[in-house]
């Protein structure tokens, strides 16, 4: 803001997306604050995924997506499931 105001007072595009970046930002901050710090908000409740993971009616694991071709290729990785890990 400083800078446009000292170099560039006349400019008013710059002024106006400036402004219009700054709402974003606010914007996107009180709706990160709404959900808990999170990006996105929870498609389902968490009391509706605990209880489908308990069910089997959902999975849980690590979605893994290459990098390369993330728009077609991805998987989830089961807990437990093709880990080197043994119990």
């Amino acid at each position: 803001q400083n800078y446009l105001d000292n170099f560039w007072p006349d400019l008013k595009a710059a002024h106006e997306l400036f402004d219009a970046i700054l709402q974003a930002r606010r914007e996107r901050e009180s709706e990160s604050q709404e959900n808990n710090g999170k990006e996105y908000p929870e498609h389902l409740p968490v009391e509706v995924l605990e209880t489908g993971i308990k069910s089997g009616r959902y999975i849980q694991g690590t979605l893994n997506v290459n990098k390369h071709r993330a728009q077609l290729e991805a998987f989830v990785r089961l807990q437990g499931f093709g880990s080197k890990e043994t119990g």
